[in-house]
């Protein structure tokens, strides 16, 4: 029995340092990248230079089933989009994406927002002119 309380526990307070590492006690993950693949994000990015233009903010959502949640797009203070999503799950990946357009350089921000505008989570990423190398 004394095993048993032991290894419970131990799983409680595994789980409560692993929530603690979330961005968000709702959101396991939220990252940028360039690309999502069988519902995981690949090459995790923080800012992107203006020779890409597409960008997805993926978010790992956590114990709002029935919830609706908003990714919101903010360029130099200007909503760009909104992508609603239902949460239709205990744990549910959903992401967005973006075609920036060159000209748009600058900070960007996403907003994981609740039906009632309650920010859950924001995040940021950095647009940025391409770097040119000797050789162009």
């Amino acid at each position: 029995m004394k095993k048993i309380a032991i290894a419970v526990l131990g799983f409680f307070l595994t789980f409560s340092v692993l929530a603690h590492d979330w961005p968000h006690e709702n959101i396991s993950e939220a990252v940028f990248a360039l690309n999502v693949e069988d519902r995981v994000p690949i090459d995790i990015i923080e800012e992107l230079d203006n020779s890409l233009g597409k960008i997805y903010f993926f978010t790992n959502i956590r114990n709002l089933k029935g919830e609706h949640i908003t990714h919101r797009w903010i360029y130099d203070e200007k909503v760009m989009a909104d992508v609603r999503f239902e949460i239709r799950g205990p744990r549910w990946r959903i992401w967005s994406s973006k075609n920036l357009w060159h000209t748009w350089i600058g900070e960007w921000r996403v907003q994981v927002l609740l039906d009632d505008a309650t920010v859950l989570f924001e995040q940021t990423f950095n647009y940025k002119h391409q770097e040119l190398t000797e050789n162009e």
